[in-house]
């Protein structure tokens, strides 16, 4: 399960756990005044069903949620962000498959082994955790089982700062948080770090937004044939950009929607331009 789709099943479970409503609609509209009162952000119930529809009913395509919204929705969970969530949410029913290794090691050895003496790991996988038959027969030794449970499954935690000796290895298995910033018509990567003012909207990194969202330069391309039902669009002071996906429009923050034909005859297609006689 995506970590979207998980956040959209926690935040109407909660709703659900409070609600007296039976519906979707009833319970997007008591989620959405829930939201409000809460956090004061606003989230349309039209919004909230979609995404019900989507993640939950699974009766439309997965649509695209704004990072924004991720971290309201996370927040309204009691976590920080939506990154938060990702890296710290676990479902009760993975309780089971989630095991706790403590590795210790000799006092008086001088290695680097002896440096992750305190190296707490947590494995969480689908399946419950067994350890392997070649390792049991094999005698590995430690540092060997260490890397080979990090590297499947990619979960690790330190149970304190670790210290010069072994930064390296912190470096490669700890992931450098990634930020982007709206370049116009696409998203671009850029260091979070970065105190440039012009990535002061600089946002947490999301590779759908990153890959599919993009603002369509030439308008005049566009056609009925060619752009119904497979772009969107935003309009603002009467102006109106194509996009090619759902979400939001990164320039103005509007709700985007699907392109009618009415949209694409009026606003795009070719422009024929004045000649003089």
């Amino acid at each position: 399960m995506s970590k979207r789709k998980l956040l959209i099943h926690e935040v109407f479970q909660k709703i659900k756990s409070k609600s007296e409503k039976d519906t979707k609609n009833g319970w997007a509209t008591d989620l959405s005044d829930d939201i409000e009162r809460k956090l004061g952000f606003i989230i349309s119930v039209k919004t909230l069903s979609r995404y019900h529809d989507s993640f939950i009913t699974g009766i439309k395509e997965e649509t695209g949620i704004e990072t924004l919204i991720l971290n309201k929705l996370s927040e309204y969970l009691d976590y920080k962000d939506f990154t938060e969530f990702s890296r710290t949410f676990t479902k009760k029913d993975d309780e089971a498959n989630k095991t706790t290794v403590k590795i210790s090691v000799d006092k008086d050895e001088e290695s680097l082994t002896e440096k992750l003496s305190n190296i707490i790991i947590n494995i969480t996988n689908e399946q419950n955790f067994k350890m392997p038959e070649f390792i049991k027969k094999n005698g590995m030794g430690i540092m060997e089982i260490v890397l080979l449970i990090c590297f499947t499954t990619g979960t690790v935690a330190f149970s304190k700062k670790p210290n010069n000796q072994i930064q390296g290895i912190a470096g490669i298995l700890e992931p450098q948080p990634q930020c982007m910033y709206w370049d116009r018509s696409e998203y671009k990567l850029v260091d979070c770090q970065n105190k440039n003012p012009i990535y002061n909207h600089k946002i947490s990194f999301d590779y759908e937004k990153m890959t599919y969202l993009k603002r369509i330069e030439r308008k005049d391309t566009l056609t009925v044939e060619n752009a119904y039902g497979k772009v969107w669009y935003s309009k603002y002071n009467g102006v109106v950009e194509f996009f090619t996906n759902d979400g939001v429009d990164p320039n103005n923050g509007r709700e985007l929607r699907k392109a009618t034909e009415y949209i694409i005859d009026k606003y795009a297609g070719v422009i024929e331009e004045e000649v003089e006689q």
